[in-house]
């Protein structure tokens, strides 16, 4: 079956998840994690890539983001992985692949989803048993988000500035968005439509993306609950 094509729009944001050849580790301490921010930060600039929320777990990355053009993301994530491979080959004496071949992606509707990709994506510590909350966690948009530290590889959705008048005020009620975690069948939403590639939104939204894409952009029928032994998805 052929690879379903990935939707991506300007300003329309997206949720992807990078994982390392056959789920390898690609963090190997907070050098690699520095290194990996740093030219993200730096791909982004150059693409028009705005960051809005990320977690870098040991063997895989989750970014939500809206690209300029719909060339913005692919080029940008094209460049952060061709510097971050040549270190971790240089830095392990290894060579070859260091990512999976195809990172998963979907296309979301803010209204509907873009402060629960933001809290699925800062919660992934949590659920994999790296940490106690997603303030615990250190490699994450977490502390930018919901405790307004300065973090200069942000660039906050308008959802999130209509959050409050202050950067305060924006972070105490992101906190309280934050109190729990998400329900399950939000959880199943969002990682069937990134795995699957899938438009994340109702169904007008999906109908509207598939008229853009020119093919179905909407599983038939639920999407399957993820494996238990595989919580940091």
């Amino acid at each position: 079956m052929p690879r379903r094509p990935r939707v991506f729009l300007p300003g329309q944001p997206v949720h992807l998840i990078q994982r390392g050849h056959n789920r390898s580790k690609v963090f190997h301490g907070p050098g690699d994690a520095k290194a990996y921010l740093s030219w993200l930060q730096e791909a982004a600039a150059k693409h028009g890539l705005d960051i809005h929320a990320y977690v870098l777990m040991p063997n895989h990355v989750h970014l939500l983001a809206s690209p300029a053009s719909e060339e913005a993301l692919p080029k940008a994530l094209h460049d952060v992985n061709w510097h971050y491979t040549r270190h971790i080959n240089a830095a392990h004496n290894r060579s070859g692949s260091l990512w999976d071949g195809r990172y998963k992606a979907c296309i979301v509707e803010a209204d509907a989803y873009l402060m629960a990709c933001s809290r699925y994506i800062e919660f992934n510590p949590v659920r994999a048993g790296l940490a106690p909350d997603p303030a615990s966690y250190r490699w994450s948009s977490h502390k930018a988000n919901a405790e307004g530290v300065a973090n200069t590889l942000l660039t906050p959705h308008p959802l999130y500035i209509g959050l409050g008048a202050t950067a305060a005020a924006r972070a105490a009620a992101y906190r309280g968005i934050c109190k729990d975690e998400l329900p399950g069948a939000t959880i199943n939403a969002i990682r069937t439509a990134t795995n699957g590639g899938w438009a994340l939104g109702k169904d007008a939204f999906a109908a509207k993306i598939g008229e853009h894409a020119g093919h179905n952009m909407k599983p038939r029928g639920p999407g399957r609950p993820w494996p238990k032994r595989d919580p940091a998805s």
